[in-house]
């Protein structure tokens, strides 16, 4: 069943972390972070809202990269109940669709819940101070892509956000699969 993102308090300060990626690396927040915003994303290896936008947000992300934005994925699915998500299974996925940021590994679920991420993909635009200021999607394309000439929403808002300081008013808010928790005994565990 879809989930749909929440809105989350603009100008909310980018949560701090520091997590394993699929390249060998650990990276924090400010690893990632560009010098005229940053993208964090909340994705998955198996979710079909993912695997549909999956190269496109690539594409997009190179874009943003090239412009001084940074960008980097986190998944926190619970890879027990969910073994397409495992680590092992991310560093496959972000091979298989040429990477060229961060694919971080949040295995306790805390960075996900300190963001607010309920979806996958969920999208957080933050600006150059590291404010939040999208909390939108990518596209108007779900498990299908969107109609020909439509916005690239999110690449759209970062250009705004890196030159004015401002996104958009109107954002949509993105809709994917549930972050997969962990159960309480699972967390109390990790």
């Amino acid at each position: 069943m879809a989930t749909t993102a929440t809105q989350v308090v603009p100008d909310t300060p980018a949560a701090e972390f520091r997590l394993p990626a699929t390249d060998g690396k650990t990276y924090a927040r400010d690893d990632v972070a560009g010098e005229k915003g940053t993208v964090v994303v909340f994705i998955c290896n198996h979710c079909p809202y993912v695997k549909a936008m999956i190269d496109r947000m690539v594409s997009d992300a190179r874009v943003l990269m090239s412009e001084g934005v940074g960008f980097a994925a986190i998944c926190s699915n619970d890879a027990a109940s969910y073994p397409e998500d495992s680590f092992e299974n991310m560093k496959r996925f972000a091979k298989a669709h040429d990477f060229p940021f961060p694919y971080l590994h949040d295995e306790t679920q805390t960075v996900a819940r300190a963001y607010g991420a309920v979806c996958t993909p969920d999208f957080f635009g933050y600006n150059a101070d590291r404010k939040l200021k999208y909390r939108g999607r990518l596209d108007e394309g779900r498990t299908t892509p969107p109609r020909a000439g439509a916005p690239r929403e999110l690449v759209e808002a970062m250009r705004a956000i890196a030159t004015t300081g401002m996104a958009p008013a109107d954002q949509k808010a993105s809709i994917g699969c549930s972050i997969k928790w962990k159960d309480e005994k699972s967390r109390a565990l990790s």
